[in-house]
């Protein structure tokens, strides 16, 4: 069971496999904002997202203030599978034109190619190498609808091919050590992807943005509000942006980043995006026994497999996939999927070491939005990954350097947070997906539990007695109750317990509280409010860290 301060450190109760050679004891610290500031530009959030840009602007000598709601790399970076990878070219083109998925093919190529460049640069060990991926058919090749897939396969590569990318298909491909009785040869083969260990380099940007006299950091500092003030229209006039915290400090700033996975606000993007959990496993197999490469198949949702590694005899084999949607399944037995999976093509597979879950975002038109926010003029966001977050915010980190010191960028338009067409194209999809979600509101009239002590030790569940607002209960290890307000600060969804990650989930938009209600992912700015005393002594305990 996670310490109440295990959420500062990350947003999940399970550990993810990036732990097992960057403990969060080796995290770098920064101090709490005690003061106002200013600055050229105020960016929140220290993940992938919030640290490219703040390396892409310092490095051009703008000055960068850097804002945390927990610890540094506390969020999804760090609970990522870590894979640099382009794909999905078919579908972007049928959404964005051949112009659009070229510009898009070329962003994802200088992305995995950056992290490569930087790391050198600055010498970060960061496990950083291009592979080839391997995408391959769901079905055995015995079954009819491998051939099926196989032409879907051969039509990616085509595309691929169109846009300047290395690609190819290799029919009867076999993967080294895939050696299970299940047959899925065949596979498209996309060259120059790349893998790395995502918190040992964003430690090591931060390590020499550290060093640089125009960059400050500053965690457990939660913004509140981001908001542009004065008057500009038509180039003629000025605006600054203030960057409210919870404790009342502001910082004034010519320009602000959103880089917290989701942006802080009511709706506006936030309805363009499906809200996803993920699954990983990492799972020891000998040195050597697979063949280094990144591996997908094309299953709805898909599997993802890398290797990292783990000591001198084995190397970790991350295996992801069964993605769901927050708060709407039953989230017991995907990590026992995930090795049934792994255990039936790779037969020397060893024990699993860790178990853990993330969010991916996923915009209707496949592409991230990054780039100045709608309505406004000097406030940018970083959002909608695709669950291709680590290349997308890695480009988004030049795009809005480039955009913010107004340095033309071909890219800008196809991620534009305002484009039009791309959305519009989607709108029926939109619609389905808005109708399901207000089916969540349905959580009003329902309990998950009828008395306090149905609850095992170690679990939550909303109660909702039908003559007041439904309460998230929470029960401790050794019986103790805390209460929170269901209620997702954000559009008043009914939180549901997610049992593995230990968080109340909110089905709306995705928002995660922590067991003690601390917000870990927004687009809540705020967390639960406590109902009890012992609710508000545990979310004391669980924000001082």
């Amino acid at each position: 069971m996670a310490q109440p301060q295990h959420f500062i450190a990350t947003s999940g109760a399970k550990d993810s496999v990036w732990v097992h050679t960057d403990p969060y004891s080796q995290r770098p610290r920064f101090p709490k904002l005690t003061r106002d500031l200013q600055a050229e530009v105020c960016v929140v959030g220290s993940g992938i997202a919030g640290v490219s840009t703040a390396y892409e602007l310092v490095s051009r000598g703008v000055s960068v203030v850097m804002l945390e709601a927990r610890d540094v790399v506390s969020g999804e970076s760090g609970r990522t599978s870590g894979h640099l990878s382009t794909d999905g070219f078919v579908d972007i083109a049928k959404k964005h034109g051949n112009d659009g998925a070229k510009a898009v093919a070329e962003s994802y190529a200088w992305a995995i190619k950056r992290v490569g460049e930087i790391s050198s640069k600055l010498g970060v060990d960061c496990e950083y190498r291009q592979l080839p991926a391997y995408h391959i058919s769901q079905y055995a090749r015995s079954d009819e609808s491998h051939a099926k897939e196989v032409e879907s396969l051969k039509e990616e590569v085509s595309k691929a091919g169109e846009l300047g990318l290395s690609a190819s298909f290799e029919e009867g491909y076999a993967i080294k050590g895939w050696d299970g009785k299940i047959d899925q040869r065949d596979a498209a083969v996309f060259n120059q992807q790349a893998t790395f260990h995502p918190t040992k380099y964003i430690k090591g940007v931060l390590a020499w943005l550290s060093e640089q006299s125009n960059f400050t950091c500053f965690t457990r500092t939660r913004v509140m509000s981001i908001e542009e003030k004065g008057v500009e229209i038509l180039g003629i006039g000025s605006k600054d942006v203030r960057v409210s915290t919870l404790d009342g400090h502001t910082v004034i700033c010519e320009n602000a980043v959103e880089a917290t996975c989701i942006p802080l606000q009511k709706l506006s993007v936030v309805a363009q995006l499906e809200f996803m959990r993920t699954y990983c496993i990492a799972i020891r197999v000998p040195k050597g026994y697979i063949e280094d490469c990144l591996i997908y198949d094309v299953a709805s949702p898909y599997r993802y497999v890398r290797l990292t590694a783990c000591d001198e005899e084995d190397d970790y084999l991350v295996v992801g996939g069964c993605d769901h949607k927050v708060g709407q399944e039953d989230e017991n037995g995907r990590f026992n999927e995930l090795e049934d999976w792994t255990r039936q093509r790779f037969t020397k597979a060893k024990t699993v070491d860790y178990k853990w879950s993330g969010q991916v975002l996923e915009p209707v038109d496949h592409v991230a939005m990054i780039g100045l926010n709608q309505g406004k003029s000097h406030i940018y966001i970083a959002t909608g990954d695709a669950g291709n977050g680590l290349v997308h915010y890695v480009l988004g980190g030049k795009l809005i350097a480039d955009l913010i010191t107004k340095t033309p960028n071909s890219w800008s338009s196809v991620y534009s947070p305002k484009r039009l067409a791309s959305i519009a194209s989607s709108l029926p999809s939109m619609i389905s997906h808005d109708v399901q979600i207000n089916a969540q509101y349905k959580r009003f009239l329902q309990s998950d539990i009828s008395d306090i002590e149905d609850l095992a030790p170690g679990t939550g569940g909303v109660l909702n007695t039908k003559t007041s607002k439904p309460v998230a209960v929470y029960k401790d290890g050794e019986g103790k109750v805390s209460t929170f307000s269901a209620l997702c600060p954000h559009l008043k969804g009914v939180v549901c317990w997610n049992g593995t990650e230990e968080s109340w989930d909110c089905p709306i938009h995705g928002s995660r509280f922590s067991k003690d209600g601390v917000q870990v992912m927004g687009p809540a700015k705020a967390g639960l409010s406590p109902v009890d005393k012992e609710g508000e002594v545990r979310q004391q305990q669980a924000v001082q860290g």
